[in-house]
């Protein structure tokens, strides 16, 4: 995530813009205080709301697990992984601990 205070924004307003093109979330600070969130527009937005939209980019980007996710939008994780899926995220419900019980077993 990108910071930038009011000061940069009054001298510098192209970098905002160039963090939005790069599909960068930008703080927006001042006096080294956060005041704002600057996110570029998608029309996931309108569609499917801020919160599922900014929490399905967070998983695309691994920033969070599908189960972080699903607890976030209060569903169950098929709920989600089947939204994910409509988003067009690519989703894997994948368990090491079973992969690993069966190398146990044939071991």
């Amino acid at each position: 995530m990108k910071t930038m205070g009011i000061k940069d924004l009054q001298t510098n307003p192209a970098e905002l813009t160039r963090a939005l093109e790069a599909d960068e979330y930008t703080m927006i600070t001042k006096r080294s205080k956060p005041i704002g969130l600057a996110i570029s527009f998608d029309d996931k937005i309108v569609t499917h709301g801020l919160k599922t939209s900014l929490l399905a980019d967070a998983y695309a980007k691994g920033h969070l697990s599908l189960g972080q996710v699903a607890e976030a939008l209060e569903r169950s994780k098929e709920e989600t992984m089947k939204m994910l899926s409509a988003l067009g995220i690519d989703v894997i419900d994948y368990d090491f601990e079973d992969d690993l019980s069966l190398i146990e077993r044939l071991s």
